[in-house]
């Protein structure tokens, strides 16, 4: 068990460190700025509505998802 478990984490280490195809290139780039976005709204100094705090909490959460997969795509790779 412990060494499927340093299997895992050495290929996970090596697709993020592989080449990205350049469509998830600009969906990670993307995803770092909804979660940037949504981090300056919940952040913000003054008073927003609810509604505008909540939203803003899905968009740092699905731009993390979203940079996290994006980073974990690698270039060549065909579906087995």
């Amino acid at each position: 068990m412990q060494t499927e478990n340093k299997n895992f984490l050495q290929t996970l280490k090596e697709r993020c460190e592989a080449k990205t195809p350049p469509f998830f290139k600009k969906l990670r780039t993307a995803g770092l700025i909804l979660a940037a976005a949504g981090g300056v709204l919940i952040a913000a100094p003054i008073t927003l509505p609810a509604a505008l705090i909540s939203a803003a909490g899905y968009m740092v959460v699905a731009g993390g998802v979203a940079t996290a997969v994006s980073q974990a795509a690698v270039d060549g790779e065909e579906c087995e």
